[in-house]
């Protein structure tokens, strides 16, 4: 059975508030947008550089993430699907497309797709399915979202505007309100409402293994209240978020995480090993590491004008 928890505000009260969040000022004097950045900031300086396993430009890399919309991403995609109203006439705007992995089965469903996606490897991913499908109404805009001009590149408003765990904008408030402007109907973003299970990996190993601390990203109640400043009282759903990395062998996994995590010296390699071994298992012959945390619906409607 799907749980599903629903979080209701009191008005005036923004909601790391109610959820007895400990914040620098009193509630209400806060620039969550700020706030973002900084997170944002402190997470990009963070990262392994030397890690490219999240350059969308490499096409092997959105073929291994393509792979994961008929395996790991399955369960969460089709919650995602489910939680959405549209029908023949609907126009979608898919903000962070990657390789189409909600734009292709919505293409199915609606009048017509437009992807945004500045990754050339997803690009290319998701071109390959259109032809291979022969779908003929996904359009699509290879741009950053901070660079797209909606009088230019977009030909909106569109009744449905989604951003499925895309939300990488430094100012997520700029983002945000374009979001809201391009819509004329249901507005829905995704993000993570606690450490998904990869970013636990980097938070527990990073210090260990290179001697530096590993800042996550900002998450959703930060977004939730930057659209409260911005005048959008936006609801929120929490639905659950699995990840699992599959393996042929032990060693494939191996050589996976080291490269991942940078792990060089016989020590950097001892400190992984002993950090992956508890959470291995084995399932049909494929070696297994796996773990559960949560994703945020948060989404908000406007009223449609006749077009």
């Amino acid at each position: 059975m799907l749980f599903r928890a629903y979080y209701y505000y009191r008005p005036g009260i923004p909601f790391s508030c109610m959820a007895g969040a400990v914040i620098p000022t009193e509630c209400g004097d806060v620039d969550w947008n700020e706030i973002w950045k900084r997170q944002q900031a402190r997470h990009d300086a963070a990262r392994i550089r030397e890690d490219t396993s999240h350059n969308w430009d490499k096409k092997e890399n959105a073929d291994r993430y393509a792979a994961g919309s008929d395996g790991e991403f399955r369960k969460r995609i089709r919650m995602t699907l489910d939680g959405l109203s549209v029908s023949s006439t609907t126009r979608v705007l898919d903000i962070g497309a990657g390789p189409g992995t909600l734009a292709i089965p919505l293409a199915y469903k609606v009048k017509d797709v437009t992807a945004i996606e500045p990754g050339a490897g997803m690009v290319a991913a998701l071109e390959e399915r259109v032809k291979k499908e022969k779908i003929t109404n996904i359009s699509c805009i290879r741009k950053v979202w901070e660079d797209v001009d909606p009088g230019r590149d977009l030909s909106g408003p569109y009744d449905l505007v989604i951003a499925s765990l895309s939300l990488t904008m430094n100012d997520i408030r700029e983002a945000v309100q374009k979001i809201d402007a391009v819509s004329c109907g249901e507005v829905c973003l995704y993000w993570f409402a606690d450490l998904p299970f990869w970013e636990r990996m980097y938070t527990d190993l990073i210090l260990p293994l290179h001697g530096i601390p590993y800042c996550p990203g900002p998450k959703a109640d930060c977004l939730w209240n930057v659209l409260y400043q911005s005048g959008i009282y936006a609801n929120v759903e929490m639905l659950p978020l699995d990840k699992e990395y599959r393996f042929s062998s032990s060693s494939e996994m191996t050589t996976f995480f080291r490269k991942r995590f940078d792990a060089k010296t016989p020590e950097q390699e001892r400190i992984l090993d002993a950090y992956l071994s508890p959470l291995m298992h084995t399932e049909s012959e494929e070696v297994v590491i796996s773990g559960e945390s949560t994703f945020a619906k948060i989404w908000w409607k406007k009223e449609c004008n006749s077009r």
